[in-house]
Protein backbone atom coordinates (compact mmCIF):
# COMPACT_ATOMS: atom_id res chain seq x y z
CA UNK A 1 0.00 0.00 0.00
CA UNK A 2 1.66 3.52 -1.38
CA UNK A 3 1.84 6.40 1.50
CA UNK A 4 2.38 9.88 1.51
CA UNK A 5 4.64 11.46 3.99
CA UNK A 6 3.24 14.61 5.86
CA UNK A 7 4.75 16.98 8.06
CA UNK A 8 2.16 17.38 11.06
CA UNK A 9 1.51 19.15 14.49
CA UNK A 10 -0.66 18.00 17.35
CA UNK A 11 -0.24 21.32 19.40
CA UNK A 12 1.10 24.50 19.21
CA UNK A 13 4.82 25.17 20.11
CA UNK A 14 8.50 25.57 18.72
CA UNK A 15 8.33 24.14 15.10
CA UNK A 16 11.33 21.83 16.11
CA UNK A 17 9.67 20.36 18.89
CA UNK A 18 6.05 20.07 18.00
CA UNK A 19 6.69 19.27 14.14
CA UNK A 20 6.90 15.32 12.95
CA UNK A 21 7.15 13.45 9.72
CA UNK A 22 4.76 10.74 9.73
CA UNK A 23 3.16 8.09 7.03
CA UNK A 24 -0.57 8.45 6.19
CA UNK A 25 -2.64 6.86 3.67
CA UNK A 26 -2.18 7.67 -0.29
CA UNK A 27 -5.21 10.14 -0.83
CA UNK A 28 -7.40 8.89 -3.43
CA UNK A 29 -9.49 11.70 -5.75
CA UNK A 30 -13.25 11.36 -5.67
CA UNK A 31 -15.54 12.56 -8.52
CA UNK A 32 -14.64 15.46 -9.71
CA UNK A 33 -11.27 15.68 -8.34
CA UNK A 34 -7.09 15.06 -8.46
CA UNK A 35 -4.59 14.20 -6.57
CA UNK A 36 -1.15 16.41 -6.70
CA UNK A 37 2.21 15.15 -6.10
CA UNK A 38 4.36 17.71 -4.50
CA UNK A 39 7.20 19.53 -6.38
CA UNK A 40 8.74 22.11 -3.53
CA UNK A 41 7.16 24.00 -0.67
CA UNK A 42 8.42 27.19 0.55
CA UNK A 43 9.02 27.46 4.55
CA UNK A 44 8.38 30.77 5.77
CA UNK A 45 8.36 32.36 8.74
CA UNK A 46 4.96 32.33 8.77
CA UNK A 47 4.75 28.62 8.72
CA UNK A 48 6.14 28.82 12.02
CA UNK A 49 4.03 31.17 13.43
CA UNK A 50 1.07 29.15 12.48
CA UNK A 51 2.51 26.04 13.97
CA UNK A 52 3.15 28.51 16.95
CA UNK A 53 0.16 28.97 17.37
CA UNK A 54 0.74 33.13 16.91
CA UNK A 55 -0.20 33.81 13.25
CA UNK A 56 -3.21 34.66 11.31
CA UNK A 57 -5.71 32.40 11.60
CA UNK A 58 -5.15 28.61 12.98
CA UNK A 59 -5.57 24.90 11.24
CA UNK A 60 -7.53 22.69 13.41
CA UNK A 61 -5.55 20.31 15.17
CA UNK A 62 -3.74 17.72 14.23
CA UNK A 63 -2.76 19.86 11.09
CA UNK A 64 -0.19 19.54 8.17
CA UNK A 65 2.60 22.66 8.32
CA UNK A 66 3.05 24.90 5.22
CA UNK A 67 0.84 26.85 3.30
CA UNK A 68 2.74 27.35 0.28
CA UNK A 69 3.97 24.73 -2.67
CA UNK A 70 3.74 23.62 -6.00
CA UNK A 71 2.19 20.54 -7.63
CA UNK A 72 1.79 18.05 -10.74
CA UNK A 73 -1.32 16.55 -11.19
CA UNK A 74 -0.75 12.77 -10.67
CA UNK A 75 -4.05 11.53 -10.95
CA UNK A 76 -7.22 12.51 -11.64
CA UNK A 77 -10.75 11.34 -10.59
CA UNK A 78 -14.16 9.84 -12.34
CA UNK A 79 -15.71 13.25 -13.92
CA UNK A 80 -12.66 15.30 -14.66
CA UNK A 81 -12.22 16.70 -17.70
CA UNK A 82 -9.69 19.59 -19.47
CA UNK A 83 -6.96 18.73 -16.71
CA UNK A 84 -4.18 16.41 -17.86
CA UNK A 85 -1.77 14.40 -15.48
CA UNK A 86 1.53 16.32 -15.05
CA UNK A 87 -0.02 19.55 -15.08
CA UNK A 88 1.69 22.52 -12.92
CA UNK A 89 -0.30 23.50 -9.87
CA UNK A 90 -0.56 25.45 -6.46
CA UNK A 91 -0.57 23.10 -3.91
CA UNK A 92 -3.22 22.61 -1.78
CA UNK A 93 -2.91 25.62 0.63
CA UNK A 94 -4.33 24.33 4.02
CA UNK A 95 -1.32 21.52 4.54
CA UNK A 96 1.33 22.34 1.68
CA UNK A 97 4.24 19.83 4.00
CA UNK A 98 2.94 16.90 2.79
CA UNK A 99 3.79 14.63 -0.25
CA UNK A 100 0.26 14.32 -2.07
CA UNK A 101 -3.11 15.75 -1.41
CA UNK A 102 -6.57 16.08 -3.08
CA UNK A 103 -8.38 19.19 -4.74
CA UNK A 104 -11.48 19.80 -6.53
CA UNK A 105 -10.57 19.81 -10.15
CA UNK A 106 -12.52 23.45 -10.46
CA UNK A 107 -10.53 24.56 -7.72
CA UNK A 108 -7.31 24.05 -9.54
CA UNK A 109 -4.74 27.22 -9.90
CA UNK A 110 -2.87 26.59 -13.44
CA UNK A 111 0.89 27.34 -13.55
CA UNK A 112 1.87 28.18 -16.74
CA UNK A 113 5.00 26.31 -18.59
CA UNK A 114 8.31 27.79 -18.58
CA UNK A 115 8.60 28.48 -14.88
CA UNK A 116 11.02 26.81 -12.61
CA UNK A 117 10.27 24.28 -9.81
CA UNK A 118 11.71 26.96 -7.40
CA UNK A 119 10.38 29.93 -8.67
CA UNK A 120 6.67 28.67 -9.45
CA UNK A 121 6.88 27.26 -5.82
CA UNK A 122 7.08 31.12 -4.47
CA UNK A 123 4.95 32.57 -6.68
CA UNK A 124 1.73 32.80 -4.31
CA UNK A 125 2.02 34.89 -1.76
CA UNK A 126 5.35 37.03 -1.54
CA UNK A 127 5.62 38.21 -5.29
CA UNK A 128 1.29 38.99 -5.24
CA UNK A 129 2.26 40.63 -1.64
CA UNK A 130 5.06 43.34 -2.73
CA UNK A 131 2.62 43.96 -5.76
CA UNK A 132 -0.33 44.90 -3.84
CA UNK A 133 2.17 46.80 -1.50
CA UNK A 134 3.18 48.78 -4.61
CA UNK A 135 0.29 48.84 -6.60
CA UNK A 136 -2.89 48.59 -4.02
CA UNK A 137 -2.55 50.93 -1.02
CA UNK A 138 -1.53 54.50 -3.12
CA UNK A 139 -1.42 55.92 -6.04
CA UNK A 140 2.17 56.47 -6.66
CA UNK A 141 3.66 58.70 -9.48
CA UNK A 142 5.92 57.56 -11.80
CA UNK A 143 9.36 57.84 -10.31
CA UNK A 144 8.26 57.64 -6.83
CA UNK A 145 10.68 56.61 -3.65
CA UNK A 146 9.53 53.62 -1.54
CA UNK A 147 11.38 52.56 1.28
CA UNK A 148 11.69 49.10 2.66
CA UNK A 149 13.24 47.78 5.64
CA UNK A 150 14.42 43.89 5.21
CA UNK A 151 15.07 44.85 1.59
CA UNK A 152 17.05 40.72 1.73
CA UNK A 153 13.75 39.45 2.56
CA UNK A 154 11.83 36.83 0.10
CA UNK A 155 9.09 40.35 -0.31
CA UNK A 156 11.91 42.48 -0.29
CA UNK A 157 13.53 40.87 -3.22
CA UNK A 158 10.49 41.10 -4.77
CA UNK A 159 9.92 44.83 -4.45
CA UNK A 160 13.20 45.38 -5.97
CA UNK A 161 12.52 44.03 -8.59
CA UNK A 162 8.65 44.47 -9.29
CA UNK A 163 9.07 48.30 -8.52
CA UNK A 164 11.63 48.51 -11.36
CA UNK A 165 8.87 47.03 -13.91
CA UNK A 166 6.07 49.73 -12.53
CA UNK A 167 8.63 52.67 -12.70
CA UNK A 168 9.13 53.32 -8.92
CA UNK A 169 12.32 53.40 -7.07
CA UNK A 170 13.70 51.73 -4.01
CA UNK A 171 15.46 52.51 -0.61
CA UNK A 172 16.22 49.47 0.54
CA UNK A 173 17.39 48.43 4.54
CA UNK A 174 19.55 45.49 5.40
CA UNK A 175 21.67 44.66 8.47
CA UNK A 176 24.86 43.73 6.69
CA UNK A 177 27.17 45.74 4.07
CA UNK A 178 27.56 42.36 2.04
CA UNK A 179 23.89 42.38 0.97
CA UNK A 180 24.78 45.98 -1.06
CA UNK A 181 25.76 44.04 -4.35
CA UNK A 182 23.55 41.26 -4.86
CA UNK A 183 20.57 43.36 -3.94
CA UNK A 184 21.80 46.42 -6.59
CA UNK A 185 22.27 43.55 -9.32
CA UNK A 186 19.06 43.05 -8.87
CA UNK A 187 17.61 46.45 -9.16
CA UNK A 188 17.75 48.27 -5.95
CA UNK A 189 18.16 51.89 -6.51
CA UNK A 190 19.77 52.63 -2.95
CA UNK A 191 20.94 50.47 -0.41
CA UNK A 192 21.19 51.29 3.51
CA UNK A 193 22.51 50.15 6.55
CA UNK A 194 20.73 49.70 9.83
CA UNK A 195 21.90 52.03 13.02
CA UNK A 196 23.56 54.16 10.53
CA UNK A 197 21.73 56.88 11.00
CA UNK A 198 20.67 56.83 7.52
CA UNK A 199 17.55 58.35 7.65
CA UNK A 200 18.90 61.87 8.57
CA UNK A 201 20.63 62.05 5.23
CA UNK A 202 17.02 60.69 3.58
CA UNK A 203 16.80 63.99 1.76
CA UNK A 204 20.06 64.08 -0.24
CA UNK A 205 19.69 59.82 -1.10
CA UNK A 206 16.10 61.24 -2.56
CA UNK A 207 17.92 64.43 -4.00
CA UNK A 208 14.64 66.36 -1.97
CA UNK A 209 11.77 64.08 -4.25
CA UNK A 210 9.42 63.52 -1.48
CA UNK A 211 9.48 60.07 0.28
CA UNK A 212 5.46 59.12 0.68
CA UNK A 213 5.65 54.82 1.34
CA UNK A 214 7.22 53.09 3.61
CA UNK A 215 7.04 49.38 4.09
CA UNK A 216 7.48 47.48 7.58
CA UNK A 217 8.31 44.03 7.88
CA UNK A 218 10.61 44.44 10.68
CA UNK A 219 9.39 46.88 13.36
CA UNK A 220 11.14 48.01 16.41
CA UNK A 221 13.67 50.89 15.79
CA UNK A 222 13.78 50.30 12.00
CA UNK A 223 10.02 51.40 11.82
CA UNK A 224 10.63 54.24 13.89
CA UNK A 225 13.26 55.72 11.41
CA UNK A 226 11.11 54.96 8.18
CA UNK A 227 8.59 57.23 10.43
CA UNK A 228 11.39 59.07 10.68
CA UNK A 229 12.32 59.88 6.95
CA UNK A 230 9.19 59.72 5.38
CA UNK A 231 7.73 63.20 3.96
CA UNK A 232 4.59 65.10 5.20
CA UNK A 233 1.12 63.19 4.98
CA UNK A 234 3.50 59.88 4.18
CA UNK A 235 2.22 56.32 4.80
CA UNK A 236 3.95 53.61 6.45
CA UNK A 237 2.54 49.87 6.06
CA UNK A 238 3.59 47.33 8.07
CA UNK A 239 2.85 43.80 6.98
CA UNK A 240 5.44 42.01 9.53
CA UNK A 241 7.21 42.07 12.13
CA UNK A 242 10.32 40.34 12.53
CA UNK A 243 12.24 41.43 15.76
CA UNK A 244 9.36 40.88 17.86
CA UNK A 245 9.77 44.50 19.72
CA UNK A 246 7.12 46.88 20.64
CA UNK A 247 7.04 50.42 18.70
CA UNK A 248 7.00 53.49 20.54
CA UNK A 249 4.19 55.29 19.46
CA UNK A 250 5.57 57.76 17.17
CA UNK A 251 3.65 60.83 18.94
CA UNK A 252 6.09 63.59 17.20
CA UNK A 253 6.23 62.31 13.58
CA UNK A 254 2.24 61.82 13.62
CA UNK A 255 1.00 65.07 14.77
CA UNK A 256 3.73 67.41 12.76
CA UNK A 257 3.93 65.16 9.62
CA UNK A 258 0.57 64.39 9.65
CA UNK A 259 1.52 60.44 8.50
CA UNK A 260 -0.65 57.40 8.57
CA UNK A 261 -0.15 53.87 9.79
CA UNK A 262 -1.97 50.90 8.08
CA UNK A 263 -1.43 47.59 7.95
CA UNK A 264 -1.54 44.69 4.74
CA UNK A 265 -2.17 41.06 4.98
CA UNK A 266 -2.26 39.07 1.93
CA UNK A 267 -4.91 36.60 3.08
CA UNK A 268 -7.30 39.31 3.93
CA UNK A 269 -6.89 41.46 0.38
CA UNK A 270 -7.71 37.52 -0.83
CA UNK A 271 -10.88 37.32 1.21
CA UNK A 272 -12.13 41.15 0.49
CA UNK A 273 -11.69 40.92 -2.96
CA UNK A 274 -12.05 37.33 -4.41
CA UNK A 275 -10.33 34.52 -6.36
CA UNK A 276 -10.62 36.23 -9.36
CA UNK A 277 -8.67 39.21 -8.53
CA UNK A 278 -6.14 37.61 -6.53
CA UNK A 279 -5.54 34.94 -10.15
CA UNK A 280 -5.15 37.60 -11.67
CA UNK A 281 -2.33 39.17 -9.71
CA UNK A 282 -0.47 35.62 -9.82
CA UNK A 283 -1.18 35.12 -13.42
CA UNK A 284 0.92 38.66 -13.78
CA UNK A 285 3.39 37.23 -11.55
CA UNK A 286 4.01 34.17 -13.83
CA UNK A 287 4.29 36.29 -17.28
CA UNK A 288 6.70 38.36 -15.21
CA UNK A 289 8.65 34.98 -13.99
CA UNK A 290 8.03 33.31 -17.56
CA UNK A 291 9.96 36.53 -19.39
CA UNK A 292 12.58 36.38 -16.21
CA UNK A 293 12.04 39.62 -14.86
CA UNK A 294 11.21 38.18 -11.90
CA UNK A 295 13.68 35.74 -10.15
CA UNK A 296 13.28 34.89 -6.72
CA UNK A 297 16.66 33.72 -4.88
CA UNK A 298 16.71 29.61 -3.87
CA UNK A 299 19.22 29.06 -0.88
CA UNK A 300 18.53 25.44 -0.53
CA UNK A 301 16.19 22.72 -0.83
CA UNK A 302 15.80 20.25 1.55
CA UNK A 303 14.20 16.35 1.71
CA UNK A 304 11.22 15.60 3.90
CA UNK A 305 13.14 13.88 6.25
CA UNK A 306 15.20 16.99 7.17
CA UNK A 307 12.76 19.18 7.68
CA UNK A 308 14.35 19.98 10.89
CA UNK A 309 17.36 21.03 9.21
CA UNK A 310 15.40 23.36 6.48
CA UNK A 311 13.67 24.63 9.42
CA UNK A 312 17.18 25.72 11.43
CA UNK A 313 18.50 26.71 8.08
CA UNK A 314 15.29 29.64 6.89
CA UNK A 315 15.87 30.85 10.69
CA UNK A 316 19.21 31.79 9.85
CA UNK A 317 20.68 34.75 7.75
CA UNK A 318 21.05 33.95 4.09
CA UNK A 319 19.62 35.73 0.53
CA UNK A 320 16.95 33.39 -0.62
CA UNK A 321 14.10 30.70 -0.24
CA UNK A 322 14.33 27.40 1.74
CA UNK A 323 11.88 24.79 0.18
CA UNK A 324 11.23 21.43 1.10
CA UNK A 325 10.63 18.58 -1.67
CA UNK A 326 10.69 14.75 -1.80
CA UNK A 327 12.95 15.22 -4.78
CA UNK A 328 15.48 18.07 -4.81
CA UNK A 329 17.84 16.68 -7.80
CA UNK A 330 14.54 17.88 -9.74
CA UNK A 331 14.33 21.54 -8.46
CA UNK A 332 18.45 21.84 -9.92
CA UNK A 333 17.68 20.33 -13.26
CA UNK A 334 15.70 23.04 -13.70
CA UNK A 335 17.54 25.73 -12.28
Amino acid sequence: MQHSQAIVYHRHGDPLEVLELVDRPMPEPGTGAVRIKLLAACVHPSDFGKVAGSYGRLEHLPAVAGREALGEVEAIGAGVTGVALGTRVRFPEAGAWQEYACCQAAALELVPEGIAIANAAQSFINPPTAYCLLEKLMDLPKGAWVLQNAGNSAVGLCIIQLAKELGYRTISEVRRESLEAPLKALGADKVVFSGSGWHRQIEEITAGAPLALALNSVGGESALDQLRALSAGGTQVTFGGMVRQPVRFPTRELIFKDLRLRGFWWDSWVRENGPNASREIVGRIHQWMREGRLQLALDQAYPMDQYKEAISRAAAPRLGKVLLAPDPKRLAEEA
